[in-house]
Order: C-alpha cells, then sequence, then structure tokens
C-alpha cells in the first residue's frame, strides 16, 4: 500500500514565505518552450493552481519516500515491460510520475472529436481500399503507396469483417505545440498498446494522493474494459448470441504481456496462446479440461504474418493454423482486422486531411504535421538538403524504434541516415522538429522537478453502432533531458491524465 499525502489546508502567505522548503522550489522555466502549468509570464495557470499548491505543501522528502513507494508497488503488482537491445532483453519498471497531467474539458473535447473522426475516416478507408478502391482511382492517394505497403493484405480483398469494423481499437498519438494546438504525430490501429498503463497510473496515484485527487471532479479512466468488451461483443459473427470472447497473446516474453493479461482478466475472458486454440471446419475452438470451447471474437495481440502459419508467414509457432480460414468465413472476429496496418502506415498519414475530407465530408478536427514522403524525388531531395532541421521516422515501425532526430546527430551519423533514406526512400518520412509541451516532472537523478516533453495517446474503440473514447489517455514522457522521443522503449516514462468534468 502507498502511503498518502493528506490534505492540509492550504495558507497562501506560508507558501510565499516558505518556497525555499517547497517542492517546486528548483523547477526551472524555459520561457522557450510551452509549459502547460504556467502561462507565458510564469504565473501557474488557474486549472493547475489547487493542485500545485497541496503539492508545494510538501517536501521533496516526502515526495521521494512516495515516488519509491510506487514504484515497489508497480514491480509487485508485475507493471513491467521489456526493452529489446541488440544483445540483450530487459524488463524494467514502468516509469510513472506521480504529478498528473490536467485536461480541460474544452481542450478534450477538441482531443476526442478528433480522434473519433480519424478513426472513423480510417475505418472507411480500409473498407475502400479492400473494396471498391473509389480514394485510389480518384487519385487522391496513390495506389503504389497501398501497394508498396508492407502491411498491404491482398488476402483481405473483397473480405467483410464482421460489423463493417476494421480498427475496432485505434491509439492517436497526439502532442501540444507551442503555438498552443494540438498535432497528431500518427495512428497507430494494428495493436496499439499502452492503456492498461492509463488505468494502473490512476490506481497508483489515488492510493498515494487520495487527499490530492478528491480536489478535482475527474472521468474514470478504469471503465474502459467494460466498454472494450461490449464493443467487441457488438461485431460478433452472424448467428452468435452470445460471443465467447478472448485475447490471444504471443507470451509472457512479449513486451506487452502485462497489458495483455491485465486486460483479459478485466474483461473477464479467458488469455490465450496460439497454442490454446484449433479450427475445425473452419470454427476456431479453445482447449479447456471440460473439452472444446467455441470461441467467437478475438482481440489478437500478435501481427498479421503471425496469426496463421497456413496463410501467412510458415515458420511461426505464435498463430493458429487455419485461423484465416475461419475469418473468411465470417465464423470468427479478428480484433483488430488482419491487414490494417497499412492505414497506420506513415507514408498514408501524409493524406490524412484528404482522407477525412474524402470520406466524412469535414475538416481535420486535429492537426496533421506537414510530412514529407522521401518516395516523392522533390521531397527527398528536400529532406537530404535540410535533414538537420528534420525528425526522420520509418514508416512502418513501433515504440520509437528507427527514429533520427536530425539537430541530434554528428555529421557521421546525418550522412549514415542519408544513405538509409536514398537506398530505401519507400521505406522514409520526415517532419519538421516539433516542439512537444513540456509538463514538471520528477526526476530521481537530481531528486527535483524538472521540464519534460510529452505527448499523449488516446484510445478509440469502435463498435457496430458505438464509439468510445477513454477519458484520460495516456501521457508519456521523455525523462532525459531535451529528448522528444517518449516511448516506454526508448527510457520514456508516465503521468496520470485527468480529464476534468464540466
Amino acid at each position: 500500500m502507498i502511503f498518502a499525502i493528506y490534505h492540509v489546508p492550504f495558507n497562501k502567505t506560508f507558501f510565499m514565505e516558505n518556497i525555499e522548503n517547497q517542492i517546486f522550489s528548483s523547477y526551472q522555466r524555459n520561457p522557450d518552450l510551452y509549459d502547460e502549468i504556467h502561462d507565458k509570464k510564469g504565473k501557474v495557470k488557474e486549472v493547475y493552481q489547487k493542485l500545485f499548491n497541496l503539492y508545494g505543501e510538501h517536501s521533496i522528502k516526502d515526495y521521494v519516500t512516495l515516488n519509491n513507494k510506487a514504484k515497489s508497488s508497480f514491480f509487485n503488482q508485475g507493471i513491467t515491460f521489456q526493452v529489446y537491445g541488440e544483445n540483450n532483453i530487459q524488463e524494467k519498471i514502468f516509469p510513472f510520475d506521480l504529478f498528473p497531467r490536467i485536461i480541460d474539458p474544452v481542450d478534450w473535447d477538441i482531443i476526442e472529436r478528433g480522434s473519433i473522426q480519424r478513426s472513423k475516416a480510417l475505418n472507411l478507408f480500409l473498407w475502400d481500399i479492400y473494396h471498391d478502391k473509389k480514394i485510389l482511382k480518384d487519385k487522391v492517394v496513390p495506389v503504389e503507396l497501398i501497394t508498396s505497403s508492407a502491411n498491404y493484405l491482398d488476402q483481405m480483398n473483397g473480405l467483410n469483417p464482421p460489423g463493417g469494423i476494421y480498427n475496432h481499437i485505434s491509439g492517436t498519438d497526439v502532442i501540444k505545440h507551442k503555438d498552443g494546438k494540438y498535432y497528431v504525430l500518427e495512428d497507430n490501429i494494428r495493436c496499439p498498446s499502452g492503456v492498461s498503463y492509463v488505468i494502473c497510473n490512476r490506481t497508483a496515484l489515488k492510493k498515494a494522493l487520495f487527499g490530492v485527487f478528491n480536489h478535482y471532479q475527474t472521468h474514470t479512466v478504469t471503465n474502459y474494459a467494460e466498454n472494450l468488451l461490449e464493443l467487441l461483443e457488438s461485431v460478433k459473427p452472424k448467428g452468435v448470441d452470445v460471443p465467447n470472447v478472448v485475447v490471444i497473446t504471443p507470451g509472457m516474453y512479449n513486451s506487452a504481456f502485462y497489458e495483455h493479461s491485465y486486460l483479459a482478466k478485466t474483461m473477464g475472458v479467458e488469455l490465450v496462446e496460439g497454442r490454446d486454440l484449433f479450427v475445425e471446419n473452419d470454427f476456431v475452438y479453445m482447449k479447456t479440461i471440460k473439452g472444446p470451447e467455441k470461441v467467437d471474437v478475438i482481440y489478437r495481440r500478435i501481427d498479421d504474418q503471425f496469426i496463421d502459419p497456413l496463410e501467412f508467414n510458415p515458420d511461426s509457432v505464435l498463430g493458429v493454423p487455419g485461423l484465416f480460414a475461419a475469418y473468411k468465413k465470417g465464423n470468427v472476429t479478428l480484433a483488430n482486422a488482419p491487414g490494417t496496418g497499412v492505414a497506420d502506415d506513415k507514408a498514408v498519414y501524409t493524406y490524412m486531411p484528404e482522407i477525412i475530407k474524402y470520406y466524412l465530408n469535414e475538416e481535420p478536427i486535429l492537426n496533421n504535421v506537414h510530412t514529407y514522403h522521401c518516395s516523392r524525388p522533390d521531397e527527398l531531395k528536400y529532406v537530404l538538403e535540410h535533414i538537420h532541421e528534420l525528425v526522420i521516422k520509418p514508416v512502418d515501425e513501433a515504440g520509437g524504434y528507427g527514429i533520427s532526430i536530425g539537430n541530434k546527430l554528428s555529421k557521421e551519423e546525418i550522412e549514415k541516415v542519408k544513405a538509409e533514406v536514398k537506398a530505401s526512400p519507400r521505406k522514409y518520412v520526415a517532419q519538421p522538429i516539433m516542439s512537444l509541451s513540456v509538463h514538471p516532472t520528477y526526476i530521481d537523478d537530481t531528486e527535483s522537478f524538472e521540464q519534460r516533453h510529452v505527448d499523449l495517446r488516446t484510445f478509440t474503440v469502435l463498435g457496430k453502432d458505438k464509439e468510445f473514447v477513454l477519458k484520460g489517455g495516456l501521457t508519456r514522457v521523455a525523462l532525459q533531458r531535451g529528448n522528444l522521443i517518449v516511448n516506454s522503449s526508448q527510457g520514456g516514462g508516465s503521468k496520470d491524465t485527468w480529464v476534468l468534468k464540466k
């Protein structure tokens, strides 16, 4: 059990006279960055004032104690992730900062509506490119961009997923730039991860700081599992009354295994591996001690190429032989649908404003970051000439792997990146170096609060007749000073995200 900070009535005079004893006394604000809790004059914003005061009543020693207890709690609960290095695999506690991020109702409305808009547009886009291909015929999106994507599956052409849903779960990575506007960095609709940390962050913070938490009217995040289960059940195969839902995982050595087990447990469904399932007469069954049990909906956390060795990678031992045949017959639902990865290709991201307008006849609610696709000769030329001021990203990687930030590279590293881009231009996009907003974050090494860059991953779930956005999302923090890559696999951490009620 994490210790609790109990609320002491705040006295403004006491706080101002004893500022040297407070945990924010060494906080240094860079006015060139968008600081989420301070305005341009350095004054704490109204929405954060109460939180700032409450935390400031306690010493850094108190905070260190709480921080260590939080770490122990995460470790004891098994809230870890795995980092894959060149020579080894490390299991780490998920870094969590106890000072939360607050999003007011006005800002959240923009984020929520924008996330739903993108998810709906991407679902329509996926239906189209695997059916009529109108957007390709109208030359809004180039045909070769789709057919050259490593995540485009010819096997999905003409297939109708139950309920007409491809991207049942979408993760939208949103930042706030120094201009105060929200931008989407990328869309994740293959197997977006991180939602379990959202819920665990809230639980840990409430245990540690319930005296602080109760001063705000904040939306819950613990209703995600029930909404996810409801929406998965809504896309059940035809003829099924009460669907049997399972979560399939690659196994305990996967970096997100904690999340797989957590979601299965909170939804009250079975967590299975490929070896626990089999296909007979184009139906999927789960092995149980009572005999075979039919499975109707599979929330999969296994990549396309590994789900069925008879259809995709023949060497896969993670999937289920015959699974795709059962899916083609409409006897089982796979969430997300195979082939969705073509739509979160970072080159396709370039066309998101056009995709939204084409299918929804709406202007994008969330801004795109201007993106250069290196397969275009003129844009490749620009990227090679301005690589020192750009972020270079591989189009099909995740977890922050393969990203190069131009102004952090040496001359030798720049030349290496140039050579890689020129060798495979289709594989890379480039974006201006965006100034992610910063947030006060406790740093172990200095035992003080410092500015650190943050982003936000929202989680949108689409069902047959309903959509749901988790009112919180995962605020990820780049824990290294000046670093812009927030992914946990690259040394990032997270914060609890409070979306305030109106």
